[in-house]
């Protein structure tokens, strides 16, 4: 299984960004997709998720409205589309799967920043 993530840089305030994480190693149509983010001392949280079809997502209080999650079966691809950045919205950006039967991944993080 590989998670690569991709997308992340510096915005300021107000801007927007678009987070992609690339799948492969498991049959990525037939799963539930999640973003998490985990800013500098946090915990990790979950920011947003998608059913496996796309037509049920969740976010977190945090991001609703600014943020959307959507994937691409065909191209294997996650997506985050992130509007109207905070600060606090700084951190490193988690794509993650749970395949059951304690078989949990994560990819390797994208930072986003935001600032002025």
């Amino acid at each position: 299984v590989q998670l690569v993530e991709s997308g992340g840089g510096l915005v300021q305030p107000g801007g927007s960004l678009r987070l992609s994480c690339r799948a492969s190693g498991f049959s990525f149509s037939t799963n539930m997709m999640s973003w998490f983010r985990q800013a500098p001392g946090k915990e990790r949280e979950l920011v947003a998720t998608i059913s496996s079809g796309g037509g049920t997502t969740n976010y977190a209080d945090s991001v609703k409205g600014r943020v959307t999650i959507s994937r691409d079966n065909v191209k294997n691809t996650l997506y985050l589309q992130m509007n109207s950045l905070k600060p606090e919205d700084t951190g490193v950006y988690y794509c993650y799967i749970n395949l059951g039967w304690s078989r949990e991944y994560w990819g390797q993080g994208t930072q986003v920043t935001v600032s002025s």
